[in-house]
């Protein structure tokens, strides 16, 4: 048998926790008390309800055990887990931790079950919207020092599992598992900011690693080993996601290492693989001799040297304050913050930082010569200011180390990246295309919507200047064919094609994503090139980018599957027959269509009975000007072999006869900017193909429908281009003044439609 068989970790106040450790020498189990603090939703807090009034214990008892003792199984599936079932419920001698009722609470059983039944049928009704409330920013490293008081008082008891009340109640059918590693804490808190955003999507573990506990690394590794073994046999078909920060790192990768048949994906915040290569190594050694009454200071100061208090600060800063109040609450709460890190010295008092620091040296050496054996997935996050590892060359390390690694750089951010403000790891995982439900990605089944921090984060902080420099105006065509201001022409019901025009370098694109999410609460999903998610144009420090954030408001590779699953669930699908030729165009060619030959789309829409939507969009000559295009850069030397490097890698979409659009080449043209104008849309009337699938089976037909749009399409970009010189507020000086003689929130007016 291994160190340890089984734990399991409840975290509902007024429960036991149940551990069974071999070393024990009785090899009797062991309970411990636990009671939390923090804060839950109100569905969580029923179910805490129901369990506290009727004062069930968690206890071991034998599979075999008297008949007259009945066991509750909707409250045990409420206390382990979900389907009633404790992955770790399985100890020696074949004993299950259960709740038990025994007769005198069989009377209020029906009750249990009735409640549980009906916070089960509320659970299931929810669904994920466009714009969810992921609650990203409620919780902060206050919450973490002041949940870890609770969890650090000594019980004598090993490792062990627990789910945090934020992340009881995934809303996502048939969740995948992640298992969180603790750092150098081991408390199992280093998630806290992120509970409630990943606990509605993934069914979450946290290993807690007891202060005063000594498990020698390779025990550790074999203990969670277990577990993991154990879940992947009861879903052998369903991904594994570690969660791994610092020291959680190594263990993440030691775990792939032993287990490559596993579907594992890693996701390590600054391993610490490369412990060894630490600044502060000539330190550690005099933290052994220090006198035990200079210790308290310690801790206080790695914190500095770990993280930035001023990031930690800054989550729970609303981003839309003006200055003068946001400074206000940033001073208040750092305020707040200083004094409770010093808490940091109960949390890891001497005697374990000091053993801390040698099982990181061991488990850095331990994971470093298992490298070769790692097959999984790997996302790594690595922090540029991290005072304590070398994250960011460590980062670049693994990423020509291992088969299938991932980099995000966060180059202002420290050691203790997870607690810090700017990154939203459910954000990360969706921008890289690692959330899945299977063994295999599907690019639209396993989707998930954006929230709305993530639309405020995109929309108000890395796209705000291009939102106000662009100052879009949308018009719509109504079946009777009167165009209005906005997106009411624009059928809400789908499924609908968008098909038009691609600006130069996908300009338009932000500002038609936020209209449709802002105005309708519809999202629309681009079909964009394969290679923005194929990884070719990914480097060993890859910061969080544009690229990024159109993988997060639901782009898909270019594909007839694709294209098949949305229109299958009735999505808001935007398309551009004219793909990179036109989004790469040369000098002259603003606003010319280079559409294929074959009606693409046609038929395909049909087969939904989708209704297609033409438009144009006029402005990019307003914003940007062009001044180094495809045969511009051939000819300087160098560049254009890297433009050939490039455009080799590039995967080709469409055949050789397609012509002019499938022989572009990929690159990035020169661009500078111009004193703003404005970005214009205008969408045509919605034309309809349902009951027309018979029909546009015949090539003839589809053709007809195919120029149809296309001529469509270049009627909406002349009107705009002739309407636009109506406009008073084109310039953006115009609209300043406008602004401030009015409201900065007004809504600018434009020409009449």
């Amino acid at each position: 048998m291994g160190m340890t068989s089984v734990f399991n970790f409840s975290v509902l106040p007024g429960f036991s926790i149940t551990s069974c450790d071999n070393n024990n020498n009785n090899k009797q189990p062991r309970s411990f008390s636990y009671s939390s603090s923090s804060s839950s939703s109100s569905l969580v807090r029923k179910v805490q309800s129901i369990n506290s009034n009727n004062d069930h214990s968690t206890v071991l008892v034998p599979s075999d055990s008297d008949p007259e003792t009945l066991i509750s199984n909707e409250l045990a599936s409420s206390l382990l887990g979900k389907n009633g079932r404790n992955p770790n419920n399985t100890t020696n001698n074949g004993r299950v931790a259960v709740p038990v009722v025994t007769n005198k609470d069989k009377k209020n059983d029906d009750n249990i079950n009735n409640n549980n039944n009906n916070i089960r049928e509320k659970v299931k009704q929810v669904v994920l919207e466009n714009l969810w409330d992921d609650g990203y920013g409620t919780q902060s490293v206050k919450d973490y020092l002041g949940a870890a008081k609770d969890m650090i008082k000594p019980d004598g008891g090993p490792p062990r599992w627990f789910t945090p009340l934020d992340c009881s109640q995934p809303l996502i059918k048939d969740p995948p598992l992640l298992f969180f590693l603790p750092g150098l804490d081991g408390v199992g808190l280093g998630l806290i900011l992120h509970h409630k955003t990943i606990g509605k999507v993934f069914d979450v573990r946290c290993l807690h690693i007891p202060v005063y506990d000594r498990t020698p690394f390779p025990e550790l590794v074999k203990l969670v080993e277990q577990t993991l073994r154990l879940e992947h046999a009861l879903s052998p078909n369903k991904p594994i996601y570690l969660v791994g920060d610092s020291f959680g790192g190594c263990l993440a990768l030691a775990l792939a290492a032993r287990n490559p048949n596993i579907d594992l994906v890693l996701i390590l915040s600054n391993p610490a693989t490369s412990f060894n290569r630490s600044n502060l190594q000539p330190l550690f050694p005099l933290l052994e001799n220090l006198p035990d009454e200079l210790h308290r200071t310690v801790p206080y100061l790695l914190s500095f040297i770990m993280g930035d208090p001023m990031k930690m600060a800054m989550v729970t800063i609303e981003k839309k304050l003006p200055p003068v109040e946001a400074y206000e609450q940033l001073s208040n709460t750092l305020i707040g913050l200083l004094p409770a890190l010093s808490g940091l010295s109960d949390i890891i008092p001497k005697e374990t930082l000091v053993w801390k620091l040698k099982l990181l040296s061991s488990a850095s050496a331990y994971t470093n010569s298992r490298l070769h054996a790692v097959k999984a997935e790997v996302l790594v996050l690595a922090s540029g200011k991290d005072y304590m590892l070398p994250s960011a060359d460590e980062a670049q390390r693994l990423h020509r180390v291992l088969k299938n690694c991932t980099v995000r750089y966060f180059k202002d951010n420290g050691h203790t990246l997870l607690l810090e403000d700017g990154i939203n790891l459910l954000t990360v995982i969706k921008s890289t295309c690692k959330y899945r439900r299977s063994r295999k990605l599907d690019m639209v089944l396993d989707f998930l919507p954006p929230s709305k921090s993530e639309y405020n984060q995109a929309f108000e902080g890395m796209v705000g200047l291009l939102r106000y420099a662009a100052s879009s105006v949308m018009f719509s065509t109504l079946q009777d064919g009167t165009i209005v201001k906005g997106l009411a022409g624009v059928p809400s019901e789908g499924p609908v094609l968008l098909v038009g025009y691609h600006m130069l370098m996908g300009l338009e694109l932000f500002s038609l994503v936020e209209e449709f999410l802002k105005e309708k609460r519809i999202l629309v999903h681009g079909i964009a090139h394969p290679d923005l998610f194929s990884g070719k144009l990914e480097t060993s420090l890859n910061e969080f980018s544009m690229m990024d954030w159109l993988k997060v408001f639901g782009a898909v590779p270019v594909s007839g599957p694709n294209l098949f699953r949305l229109l299958q669930r009735k999505s808001h699908v935007l398309l551009y027959p004219g793909g990179a030729r036109e989004a790469l165009h040369y000098k002259g060619e603003e606003y010319k269509l280079f559409w294929p030959k074959q009606q693409e789309f046609v038929r395909m829409a049909a087969r939904f009975g989708a209704t297609i939507v033409p438009f144009g969009v006029v402005g990019e000559d307003d914003l940007v000007e062009l001044v180094l295009d495809y045969n511009d850069l051939m000819q300087i030397p160098i560049v254009n072999d890297y433009v050939k490097d490039m455009a080799s890698q590039a995967e080709r979409i469409r055949d050789e006869t397609d012509g002019e659009v499938a022989n572009q080449s990929l690159f990035i043209p020169g661009i500078l900017p111009k004193v703003p104008g404005r970005l214009y849309y205008f969408f045509g009337k919605p034309i309809q193909t349902k009951g027309r699938e018979l029909e546009l089976k015949d090539k003839g037909k589809a053709n007809e429908l195919y120029l149809e749009v296309k001529s469509e399409v270049e009627r909406n970009i002349a009107y705009l281009l002739k309407k636009r010189e109506e406009d008073p507020y084109r310039n953006i000086l115009d609209r300043t003044l406008y602004q401030l003689l009015q409201s900065s929130s007004s809504d600018i007016p434009t020409f009449e439609p």
